[in-house]
């Protein structure tokens, strides 16, 4: 087997990464600005050109590869977690122990408020910031693992936090949301392929 040096830790490319968008399942959610990790992982699905399948971790996952053909490919085991958002570390915890990933080999796609609208920052560790899907992640598997955290922005006014987050996307926002979310696919991609460091230099808006 063909293995390639991992410019983010130094060791070579033999295990698969994880990649777990965040969201919340069922047709009602779909449009939510919660759901925007659930975005990004159905595009990477048609990147890899594959469909999701009922994992007994309580996830839809797809096997695939991301990267050029030959041995600069890497192995990626994308999931969506089928609970609600906050018990989204139950299936990514039990996904990262039946694939064998290390907490530093899992990348999360997850909505941030405290971000503008479609701006991105990728980073490895760090807090909550009361989101309950990172405080569920965060129990199970501690804190070590990649973010690509895309931007939502704050709710308007006096508006509620839950409330706005589990509101679609507005007119305006689904006007670009195309565009933004085929962005984030590429900073995963740029993750696992490059590195965070070189990937953090391209995509951190």
């Amino acid at each position: 087997m063909s293995t390639v040096p991992n410019s983010a830790s130094g060791t070579t490319d033999t295990g698969p990464w994880l990649v777990a968008g965040l969201g919340n399942p069922g047709p009602q959610y779909a449009g939510n600005r919660h759901n925007v990790g659930f975005m990004v992982a159905d595009l990477l699905a048609g990147r890899m050109g594959g469909t999701f399948k009922a994992h007994k971790s309580r996830a839809q996952v797809l096997e695939g590869r991301v990267g050029a053909p030959g041995p600069g490919s890497h192995r990626v085991v994308l999931a969506k977690p089928m609970t609600f958002m906050n018990l989204s570390g139950g299936p990514v915890t039990a996904l990262s122990t039946f694939y064998k990933v290390p907490a530093d080999r899992i990348v999360v796609v997850h909505d941030e408020l405290d971000i503008g609208f479609g701006a991105l920052r990728l980073k490895k560790g760090g807090g909550d910031n009361g989101h309950n899907g990172l405080k569920s992640l965060t129990s199970s598997l501690g804190k070590d693992y990649c973010r690509v955290r895309f931007g939502v922005g704050r709710p308007p006014g006096r508006m509620d936090v839950a409330a706005y987050v589990l509101r679609d996307f507005s007119a305006a926002e689904r006007k670009e949301l195309d565009y933004l979310v085929d962005r984030a696919a590429d900073a995963v991609e740029a993750l696992i392929t490059s590195g965070l460091e070189r990937a953090q230099s391209t995509y951190n808006s």
